[in-house]
């Protein structure tokens, strides 16, 4: 907590109301004072944690599903994540989720960034691993998860991004996080 002025600036809340509460979020109102005094009320989601894994392989390549958001009615590259279930380990729950929407189970994994989508209205702790090589396992990708796999140069990632073909927030952190792993000479 910050103090300027001699006043706190943390916010208050001083209620919360349940709008809905489903398997995959739950949507509330809260009652917010600011810390000059102004109360006005606020939309949280609430929604449970997520991982998910760029897999790169050895020629710095990543492991991406190609698939429709209808929400924003249109084709993107995604890295394969998930929700996690209850008491699930997250890097147990991306490994699991890479190999169900992929047929490519990740190897020598480890964390690489941890971010929160939309801190201001949505409560949901995202993580996304760093998977150094993947073996191909056969099994067959679920198709509602990807139309198609692709391995996609993390060099053409950039372009991806100015042409809006990856969009997603969790694909967005883990890739600029590996650019910046790349500039930095660590991967």
């Amino acid at each position: 907590m910050s103090v300027e002025g001699g006043r706190a600036s943390v916010w208050t809340i001083h209620g919360e109301r349940v709008i809905d509460d489903s398997r995959r979020a739950v949507l509330s109102v809260a009652d917010v004072e600011l810390p000059d005094g102004v109360r006005f009320e606020q939309y949280v989601l609430r929604v449970p944690p997520a991982a998910m894994v760029a897999v790169l392989d050895d020629n710095e390549r990543v492991l991406m599903i190609w698939r429709h958001r209808f929400i924003a009615q249109r084709w993107v590259w995604e890295l394969p994540g998930g929700y996690l279930d209850p008491d699930e380990d997250p890097m147990a729950c991306a490994a699991r989720e890479v190999e169900e929407e992929t047929g490519w189970r990740p190897q020598h994994m480890q964390h690489l960034v941890a971010f929160q989508p939309m801190i201001g209205t949505i409560d949901q702790h995202n993580v996304v691993y760093l998977a150094r090589g993947a073996t191909y396992v056969g099994s067959t990708p679920d198709i509602n998860e990807a139309t198609r796999i692709g391995w996609i140069p993390l060099s053409d990632v950039r372009q991806h991004m100015a042409d809006g073909s990856i969009i997603g927030a969790g694909s967005a952190c883990g890739l600029l996080a590996l650019l910046v792993l790349k500039s930095e000479g660590e991967l």
